[in-house]
């Protein structure tokens, strides 16, 4: 986030803000949401997860309302698709898997900011889980469904906390940022996308799955 990231994690940031905005706002169109409501779950979607990361670690007040990049990003993305989205539909599955990305650098820039406010490994990796699966969840409760990170056998939560881990011990052990950065993320994303791919299932009651 502006003022206590470097360039390349305010990039990241306003990057996964975009798709998951996109994603937010293709719920709405879906739901036969008008412009404001796209753009409502949109922002909701983009916004939510660093929002709740932001006042739960003390970082007043939360970088979303500091910085006008992280307001117009999510707007931007949410009248994208509502104007295109007959294009964005089409292009659904690209979106499942750059989302599954956006996914993971949230995870680690969340687990890295959190850090940086003084919270220890476990509450750390924990705020890089929320920044990951928040703006969904919102998203989700907002649009009337049940959210898709508690939706059985979805394999979401466990690389997005996978990936918080990784950063967050190996910046604890005190190595590089960028070779941090990198491994969370290739954690987390790779992880995803084979779930994805290989249609791998967390584990249910009553039942076995592959992770």
């Amino acid at each position: 986030m502006p003022g206590d990231a470097s360039t390349t994690l305010v990039v990241i940031n306003l990057v996964g803000i975009f798709v998951f905005a996109v994603s937010g706002g293709l719920v709405a169109v879906r739901k036969e949401l008008d412009v404001f409501g796209v753009v409502v779950l949109a922002g909701a979607t983009g916004l939510g997860g660093g929002f709740v990361r932001d006042v739960l670690i003390g970082a007043s007040p939360p970088a979303a309302l500091t910085d006008w990049r992280y307001l117009v990003v999510p707007v931007v993305g949410g009248l994208v698709t509502f104007y295109f989205h007959p294009s964005v539909t089409r292009q659904e599955r690209v979106v499942i898997v750059i989302d599954a990305i956006g996914v993971a650098l949230f995870s680690v820039a969340g687990a890295e900011k959190a850090m940086r406010y003084g919270l220890g490994p476990v509450p750390a990796t924990l705020m890089g889980l929320i920044t990951a699966v928040g703006g969904g969840i919102l998203r989700d409760l907002l649009a009337g469904r049940v959210p898709l990170v508690l939706r059985p056998g979805i394999l979401y939560a466990i690389p997005a906390a996978a990936g918080s881990a990784v950063a967050v011990f190996g910046l604890k052990l005190g190595l590089p940022t960028t070779l941090v950065t990198i491994s969370g993320v290739l954690v987390c994303g790779v992880w995803r996308l084979l779930a994805i791919w290989r249609r791998w299932q967390a584990p249910v009651a009553g039942g076995s799955a592959s992770v």
